[in-house]
């Protein structure tokens, strides 16, 4: 049990000094810094296990005692270490310059993740070694004492695990003799993880279940609040049969997607019960679309059901948020009519299950005429009339003052009584120049003509906004697809769209996503290029980094997730993972290469020697973020995005990766000597 506790205090002694320096860097525990903190339990141990695995096997097999054989491995693995602790380090290095919102989802959990990641690599150094020495028990001698049950166990366990390191060896010794079977591996998934990758749905930030749903009402243009209050009373009564719901709010004449007041408008705000309070469904998304379905049964009004966005701040709704830019500067009638017909078009999509516009040009309105040549007859300036009648109508803030440490604003408006039909223009008056009063009706005329209630800009432009949702079994990526192909389509000249919210930020995230991975792999290539004085042998690591990212794609498909931001950031992390396991066998084989073994010999015993340690480093990680896959309510699509793309991917790599990369280890060393000039005889493809 001893054996357990060295590598398990390293978690501990990771954990509280990552908090320190979050505190340092100003980062907060939030969701992004507490997984990287989970995954960080996982990876922390990994440098303590090498290094208990590698003193256990002197002890065994050479019979130290504990600090003779602490000094020995140590001599061994300090490299592979600090090299492990370096690319590990270093594939989160180009994360940390990320710009935009995407940089703070990256930036937090990088650096999280590598200050943790960096205090393990002290402690295996310095606390591991001498716990190893203090600590481990000589119990290797050949001593013939009756053994009790753990030591029986534990006997059983070593000869079983000896048993699979001997039939290890042999295959790797088949795959050495046989090389188009390794390389028919790599390219099989290799080919795989570049055909998912371009495939796999692709996301931004998945939908939560933050039991919150927001409900919008849009009535006939030009309705009357009281007509509007109605309906809200009925919804509610309605919403609170409900049994998933916990309460209900509602807000009269607040227009959620254009955030204007409108009378004909209504939002209402549904406070979800507990995951397992909601009777029969449980499932956000299915009491979305059952609300939808009950509401849509009401004539009176357009109702909307949507979710929350996950993250404050971008956006009111869980939705795609589109743009349409008339950029002719055209009349609104136009833009509406491009609008309803983009609209129409995107619900014939089978990616997209709602697309919903709040540019409406057929509110009534009345026009305001002026007659110029009247006003100047009569002394009266165009400007000082309508001055007035914003006065009276809308409101003029006149002049403000202090009192009583507030401050208040002076606004001048008439009462609502005296404003609440065209007549009472008779009651209005402008002063003219003479300093006499002209009756505003004699210059004014009203036109009844129907107009957009709100007019928007965007860069400049009139503008309309559209709320795009996904349908079920489609990604955002997917439906951002097929705006692209509708929109060339059906807008004309002239007329572009462009995305604001978070569907923004996804549209811009990709590119940078691109660029963060080949970062990564060069940061990688260059410090194995160092550790190695060679440009040729880092690539028997790196090559079969593809092989168990390709496991990735295939978790994320069987569990039914889109290729969304922690997605990206689990694959991140694999890559530092997967290179340390290529790390820790090519290390050993260098160094029985140069201790005058044979090119076949020097991967068969670095493989072998380093089995143990790759699988429990392997299965520790993997045993870390099996909970991951079981969360349920708030943050769990991001949790189960990170869970099943770092266990299938650490899977696919573990176990695919210690048969590749002892071959591309005697394909490039080879390669590398020759090219050095050392000659490559026969015996060093013998064994």
């Amino acid at each position: 049990m001893i054996i357990f506790l060295i590598p398990a205090i390293a978690v501990p002694v990771s954990i509280v000094g990552t908090f320190f320096f979050m505190n340092i860097f100003g980062f907060s525990i939030n969701i992004l810094t507490l997984f990287a903190l989970v995954l960080a339990i996982g990876i922390v141990v990994d440098d303590a296990i090498v290094v208990v695995e590698a003193v256990h096997a002197k002890m065994e097999h050479k019979k130290l005692n504990a600090r003779a054989a602490t000094m020995s491995a140590m001599s061994e693995i300090t490299g592979a270490i600090i090299s492990i602790t370096l690319i590990m380090s270093a594939v989160f290095v180009p994360v940390a310059f990320m710009s935009g919102s995407t940089g703070l989802f990256y930036q937090q959990f990088a650096l999280t993740l590598a200050i943790a990641i960096v205090i393990s690599a002290v402690n295996a150094l310095t606390l591991s070694p001498a716990l190893c020495a203090l600590f481990l028990k000589q119990n290797h001698g050949g001593s013939h004492e009756k053994m009790n049950f753990k030591d029986r166990f534990f006997a059983g366990f070593n000869a079983s695990f000896n048993k699979l390191t001997f039939r290890y060896g042999k295959a790797v010794l088949f795959l050495l003799k046989r090389k188009w079977i390794a390389f028919l591996i790599i390219i099989v998934f290799g080919g795989l993880f570049t055909w998912m990758s371009m495939t796999t749905p692709k996301g931004f930030i998945p939908d939560e279940d933050q039991s919150f749903i927001i409900v919008t009402a849009n009535l006939a243009p030009g309705a009357s609040k009281d007509r509007t209050s109605k309906v809200v009373a009925d919804t509610e009564d309605l919403l609170m049969k409900n049994p998933a719901v916990d309460n209900v709010i509602s807000v009269d004449g607040l227009n959620l997607f254009s955030g204007s007041m409108s009378s004909s408008a209504a939002s209402i705000f549904v406070k979800l019960k507990k995951g397992g309070e909601r009777g029969k469904i449980n499932n956000i998304n299915e009491i979305i679309g059952q609300t939808q379905g009950m509401l849509s049964k009401d004539k009176r009004a357009n109702f909307l059901v949507i979710n929350t966005p996950t993250v404050d701040g971008f956006g009111n709704t869980s939705g795609m948020e589109l743009v349409l830019q008339d950029r002719t500067n055209g009349e609104l009638q136009n833009l509406g009519n491009i609008s309803y017909g983009m609209m129409g078009a995107l619900m014939q999509r089978p990616e997209v299950a709602v697309a919903f516009t709040t540019f409406d040009v057929s509110y009534p309105q009345y026009e305001v005429l002026v007659d110029e040549v009247k006003a100047a007859q009569l002394g009266v300036s165009v400007s000082d009339v309508l001055g007035v009648m914003q006065g009276y109508y809308g409101s003029i803030q006149s002049s403000d003052f202090n009192r009583f440490g507030k401050y208040y604003r002076v606004l001048v408006q008439a009462t609502p009584e005296t404003r609440q039909d065209k007549e009472s223009l008779n009651g209005i008056f402008v002063k003219n120049n003479a300093g006499q009063m002209v009756p505003v009706n004699t210059l004014v005329t009203l036109k009844q003509v129907t107009g957009a209630e709100v007019v928007d800009r965007f860069n400049l432009f009139n503008s309309s906004n559209l709320t795009v949702m996904a349908a079920p079994g489609y990604s955002s990526g997917q439906a951002m697809a097929a705006v692209e192909e509708v929109s060339k389509k059906v807008l004309p000249p002239g007329f572009t769209y462009d995305y604001k919210g978070m569907s923004r930020e996804e549209a811009t995230s990709s590119s940078q996503s691109v660029m963060i991975f080949g970062l990564c792999i060069v940061f990688v290539f260059f410090l194995l290029s160092a550790q190695y004085e060679s440009y040729i042998l880092p690539f028997a690591v790196l090559i079969g980094i593809p092989v168990g990212l390709s496991g990735v794609f295939v978790g994320i498909t069987l569990a039914d997730l889109s290729n969304n931001i922690y997605v990206q950031i689990a694959m991140v992390m694999l890559i530092g993972l997967l290179a340390k396991n290529g790390i820790l066998i090519v290390e050993f084989a260098i160094q029985r290469r140069r201790a005058g073994k044979s090119l076949i010999a020097s991967a068969v015993e670095g493989a072998k020697a380093r089995l143990r340690p790759i699988l429990m480093t392997s299965l520790a990680f993997i045993t870390g973020l099996i909970p991951l896959i079981f969360v349920v309510g708030p943050s769990a699509m991001g949790n189960l995005s990170i869970g099943y793309a770092a266990i299938s991917g650490m899977i696919f790599g573990t176990v695919l990766g210690i048969f590749v990369v002892p071959v591309l280890f005697v394909v490039f060393q080879s390669l590398h000597e020759r090219i050095n000039g050392k000659e490559v005889t026969e015996a060093d493809w013998e064994y």
